[in-house]
């Protein structure tokens, strides 16, 4: 017994060697890694409940809380949480177009010009007079023939013409009218006015003056008054009445309205009418309506200031002693221009 304890172990010996031997073509298995012990979790403090603070109410409009979309938030003065605000300072003065509407007179313009510091004060009167002319008050002047014309009629023909030149500013002008007509060997009708017109509104002008009357008839004088100007629409409209040095009330309305067909291209339609408080023979004017005239003319503008017309025109004639009938339709060539 004694003998087989050394063999048993001098056996465990060369089998543990072996073990760590590995043999060709064998593959040992790993050995089996020990499992590490899980740790251990630690504990959980406890947690001291605390306060929290109030959500931030969200920017609600008035006009969303009418609607009731939100609450809208309610007044500093509302949150007893929130410090008394301090009051708003006063409101700054309304000035320019802050203020209410109302009738009160405008503030006076301001007179502390920086460059009147180093100018000469009337050199500066000077300027601001020239500035104030340029920006409004500068004078004009035109002189327009509406109508220069020849009337083809049953074989008598005539001539007419209607115009007029001015001469001011946008308030105020001197304002010469002329028109008439005849033959090709005489002037039947003639007349030159001599104004003064005055700006009333945007688009009308209050003239007043004296009429001659020139050609075959009597050469009366008249005192006129009258308006023109530029009606809804763009009717271009003239009335006026004239009363003569022999108490002779005569009175004319006519009117005009350029349809533009194209850029350079433009029909005409006009009416005039001519009207009489009494018959006056030596004028060879009859009570009531003594002359209408209607006319159509087409006219092709190769500039802005000529442009030559072809039309149709209609007059209507009463003679004052025997109220007959006179006139009729009459092929017209004519231009209009002004410089």
């Amino acid at each position: 017994m004694s003998a087989l304890l050394p063999a048993l172990a001098l056996a465990a010996a060369q089998m543990h060697d072996m073990g760590g031997m590995q043999m060709p073509g064998m593959q040992m298995p790993a050995p089996a890694r020990p499992k590490a012990k899980p740790k251990a979790k630690p504990k959980a403090r406890p947690v001291t409940p605390r306060a929290t603070a109030p959500a931030a109410p969200t920017a609600c409009p008035p006009e969303h809380a009418a609607m009731g979309h939100c609450t809208a938030a309610a007044p500093p003065d509302a949150m007893p949480d929130m410090p008394a605000m301090a009051p708003a300072p006063a409101a700054a003065a309304a000035t320019g177009t802050d203020q209410p509407a109302g009738n009160a007179p405008p503030p006076a313009p301001p007179r502390d010009l920086a460059a009147a510091r180093f100018y000469d004060p009337a050199a500066m009167a000077a300027a601001d007079r020239r500035m104030r002319a340029e920006h409004g008050g500068m004078t004009f002047g035109q002189i327009l023939f509406d109508l220069a014309e020849v009337q083809v009629r049953n074989g008598r023909d005539g001539l007419r013409w209607d115009g007029e030149g001015w001469y001011g500013g946008d308030i105020h002008r001197l304002v010469v009218k002329s028109e008439g007509d005849g033959s090709t060997d005489r002037i039947d009708r003639a007349e030159i006015q001599a104004l003064y017109s005055r700006a009333i509104g945007p688009y009308v002008d209050l003239q007043g003056g004296l009429r001659q009357d020139l050609g075959a008839g009597a050469r009366r004088t008249y005192a006129t008054v009258g308006v023109e100007g530029l009606a809804p629409y763009w009717f271009q409209v003239e009335g006026a009445l004239f009363l003569s040095d022999k108490g002779d009330l005569l009175g004319r309305v006519q009117a005009y309205y350029d349809q533009r067909v194209t850029q350079r291209l433009i029909l005409q339609p006009r009416a005039e009418l001519n009207v009489a408080a009494q018959d006056v023979p030596a004028s060879g004017i009859a009570a009531g309506l003594s002359e209408a005239e209607l006319g159509l003319r087409l006219r092709y503008e190769i500039r802005r200031e000529v442009a030559p017309y072809v039309g149709l025109s209609w007059e209507h004639r009463r003679r004052p002693t025997t109220h007959d009938d006179a006139g009729g339709a009459a092929l017209v060539f004519g231009v209009r221009g002004w410089f």
